[in-house]
């Protein structure tokens, strides 16, 4: 591999932003609503929406700060592998931003007073939806970057602060 062909690292905020959401996401799953009679409790609700707001605004700010980035990849990566990427990047930032507007929805719907019927059940399986479509995204991510790490292309090392590859020699 030659050094015009490695990609870029990221910047040290854009790494902080990558490695910092996926704690906020983490407790998030972690701290979820596992009753919707929970929201009855006024703190609790309130906690929820500042969270969830909190979540967007960072997301947003990663998405504003990497906008200007090109892709880690080196430039020999195949075509179809450059669209993957970008598909499984974008479509995690779309089911992330939903798994928190879906659950600011719920709130609002909650708090005016309907707690039962189809339009709460609908934003609740929206919810659901978004949660699962992120997990599978995010698999397919972290199974991407984990194949990078094994073709050692530099596209670990681009994002992930261990197990840093070795530069591979020239031949």
């Amino acid at each position: 591999m030659y050094p015009t062909d490695i990609g870029q690292s990221y910047s040290t905020t854009g790494k902080l932003l990558h490695w910092g959401f996926i704690g906020v996401f983490a407790y998030g799953i972690f701290k979820q609503v596992d009753d919707l009679r929970q929201l009855d409790d006024p703190a609790f609700l309130r906690f929820e929406f500042i969270f969830a707001c909190a979540y967007l605004l960072i997301l947003a700010l990663r998405l504003w700060i990497m906008r200007g980035q090109t892709s880690a990849l080196p430039l020999s990566t195949p075509t179809w592998q450059r669209v993957a990427a970008k598909l499984v990047h974008y479509g995690m930032y779309m089911a992330l931003m939903a798994i928190a507007v879906t659950g600011l929805a719920i709130g609002v719907v909650f708090t005016l007073g309907m707690r039962d019927g189809a339009l709460i059940y609908l934003f609740i399986e929206a919810h659901e939806a978004s949660i699962a479509g992120s997990y599978g995204l995010i698999t397919l991510h972290v199974a991407a970057a984990v194949y990078h790490r094994v073709l050692g292309d530099g596209v670990w090392s681009a994002m992930v602060p261990i197990f840093k590859e070795r530069p591979k020699r020239r031949a």
